[in-house]
């Protein structure tokens, strides 16, 4: 593992942007994995500058995200089909065929975990995944326990994940339960990995992730054993820890 230390959340989104189009500048046909909730924004927001101020172009670029909500079409607001159109895709030149996102209220939830897995195998994996970390160490949607051979597969939420999503909802119980992920085994098979970490509460989950085992309780420690990952993490994520993993 890599890690970058930056000052702040506004560092670690320019960082990880750079980083980023920098990988699309190199190969135009790059297939990037994306993930949604508080941490992207703002790296979202610097890759829509950059296309409109440079010009760096998203035409032939590929995307998969990693999950979506069980029970919510594209056009709810709280979708992260919807998320994406409006932290990004909206804003940029990226063809909305190429970006691929689990359908959320398919009628066959196990079917469309089929679907997408086989998706992402014919496209040949993915170049460069972006992952955020949840405070119980949640990949993706990838709970404590989940196994690290598991595909694209329905998840029941944590309690813990649910109220950090709360945010987002005018009410608790409008969280969904379940979501559909990408598994471990689908994450870990990109051929790049960047993982972005922000703020006081993420301390905690970094702390296991740098010098913890490797273990299902723990999901993120999966990335130990990946060839090629690197971490943006801000001062407030990672003060005091010492790291056994550079």
């Amino acid at each position: 593992m890599k890690i970058i230390e930056v000052k702040d959340y506004s560092e670690m989104s320019q960082k990880a942007a750079e980083y980023i189009i920098d990988k699309v500048c190199q190969n135009p046909n790059l297939k990037l994995g994306l993930a949604t909730g508080g941490t992207p924004v703002g790296t979202y927001k610097n890759l829509i500058e950059d296309h409109e101020k440079n010009g760096t172009s998203y035409q032939n670029v590929t995307t998969f995200n990693l999950d979506e909500y069980i029970g919510l079409s594209g056009e709810n607001k709280n979708s992260y089909r919807y998320f994406m159109d409006e932290k990004l895709f909206n804003h940029i030149d990226i063809n909305k065929n190429n970006t691929n996102i689990p359908r959320g209220d398919s009628k066959d939830t196990e079917e469309e975990c089929l679907r997408y897995e086989s998706l992402l195998a014919n496209y040949g994996g993915i170049d460069l995944q972006i992952l955020g970390i949840g405070s119980n160490g949640h990949i993706g949607f990838n709970e404590p326990g989940t196994t690290f051979t598991s595909q694209t597969h329905v998840i029941k939420l944590a309690s813990s994940t649910i109220n950090a999503n709360a945010r987002f909802f005018n009410r608790i119980e409008e969280v969904p339960t379940k979501a559909i992920t990408m598994g471990i085994s689908t994450i870990m098979k990109s051929k790049e990995i960047l993982l972005l970490v922000s703020g006081e509460n993420k301390k905690d989950a970094m702390g296991k992730l740098l010098n913890g085992n490797v273990t299902e309780s723990f999901p993120a420690s999966v990335l130990k054993n990946h060839p090629c990952v690197t971490i943006i993490a801000d001062k407030a994520a990672v003060s005091g820890l010492k790291s056994h993993c550079q």
